[in-house]
């Protein structure tokens, strides 16, 4: 189902990542990078006036985070 996209939310994302809780292997996170904050935005509504979501009852966001800080070794 992630990979059909069918809202369109990542239409205009730089990329993504899938992670999977290792104590949950049945809880995931997605991670999706815009290269604005208001293309995060769009794809944020997009997403939640599909409806997709609402088939899952534990669930957190989508949430348009910014970062503060990176460090990459």
């Amino acid at each position: 189902m992630f990979d059909q996209d069918r809202p369109g939310a990542r239409s205009d994302s730089k990329g993504w990542r899938v992670l999977r809780n290792v104590d949950n292997p049945n809880e995931v996170f997605i991670q999706v990078e815009f290269e604005t904050e208001e293309q995060a935005r769009e794809g944020r509504r997009r997403l939640l006036e599909s409806g997709v979501l609402d088939r899952f009852e534990d669930k957190s966001g989508p949430y348009v985070a910014d970062i503060a800080e990176s460090v990459e070794r």
